[in-house]
């Protein structure tokens, strides 16, 4: 990874589709979930090929706009040859996306709320007020991490969250992996009764996290080309499971398995697998 001031040659550059939110929503609709979102694109070639994409992979994208004004979101992402990576997001016109952008009446029949924060946090907070009436699970990636995004954890079933944000809402400069540590923290960012923090650690596997008690799910073991988007993959096959009447453990399970295969391919939307692939690496 290039350091403050330094150069570094790569080698080699790729352009994938992208985008916390829209890898999320392919995630679900590989599952197999009715996948509805809500977003916006620029009027640009970026923006067409996006929705192409969406559309593609299954996902309804009546509710993605086109902004005249701002362009198409872009993330500029520098990966190693371990598959490690870091991120530089321009949200675009996702980040000019506003509370009344949410259509109350097209949320209607859906019954699990997922939201990242790469819109800004009172259109997020109106998204899932507008899912309180519906009486859904709300699930928040709060991440990127913003201090502003804690105030919207009052509002949600399901937290999720990386033990670099997980460090980040608790105002710790760094976080050790022991899971008493994870258990502690997480529970720290508990705001009401019911609620689930649910922590990603990489090849270290999930931590599931409640005021009452606490559940480590081992990662899959993986060939790992690129982890970009993994997350994503995760929260969005957690969504689907969630919507398919799983439990939550098994849900996470299932998001487990999908994100180890999401790791052995390049790219983010791209790598992320569908339902027989997980199926058949479950069995």
């Amino acid at each position: 990874m290039p350091r403050p001031g330094e150069t570094v040659v790569a080698h080699r550059f790729a352009q994938f589709p992208g985008g916390k939110g829209s890898n999320q929503a392919v995630a679900a609709a590989r599952m197999g979930a009715a996948t509805l979102m809500i977003g916006a694109t620029g009027v640009d070639e970026s923006g067409a090929r996006m929705r192409a994409f969406l559309q593609e992979s299954g996902v309804d994208t009546t509710l993605v706009t086109a902004d005249k004004t701002h362009p198409t979101g872009q993330a500029f992402i520098n990966v190693t040859e371990r598959g490690e990576n870091s991120i530089v997001v321009v949200p675009g016109a996702n980040g000019e996306l506003q509370p009344a952008d949410i259509p109350v009446q097209a949320l209607a029949g859906c019954n699990v709320f997922l939201a990242q924060l790469e819109s800004p946090v009172a259109t997020v907070r109106a998204f899932f007020q507008h899912a309180a009436t519906r009486r859904g699970c709300t699930i928040l990636n709060a991440a990127p991490a913003e201090q502003d995004g804690a105030a919207l954890f009052p509002l949600d079933d399901v937290l999720i969250v990386n033990e670099t944000e997980l460090a980040a809402y608790a105002g710790l400069a760094e976080l050790h992996k022991a899971a008493p540590d994870i258990v502690t923290t997480a529970r720290e960012l508990l705001s009401r009764d019911g609620q689930t923090i649910v922590v990603t650690l990489g090849a270290d596997g999930v931590v599931v996290v409640t005021a009452e008690q606490e559940r480590i799910i081992p990662a899959i073991p993986a060939q790992v080309v690129d982890t970009t988007g993994a997350g994503d993959c995760f929260c969005g096959v957690l969504a689907a499971g969630l919507a398919d009447g799983l439990a939550l453990t098994e849900a996470v399970r299932l998001a487990v398995t999908a994100a180890a295969i999401s790791v052995e391919r390049p790219g983010a939307a791209s790598s992320i697998p569908t339902r027989a692939e997980v199926d058949a690496r479950r069995h």
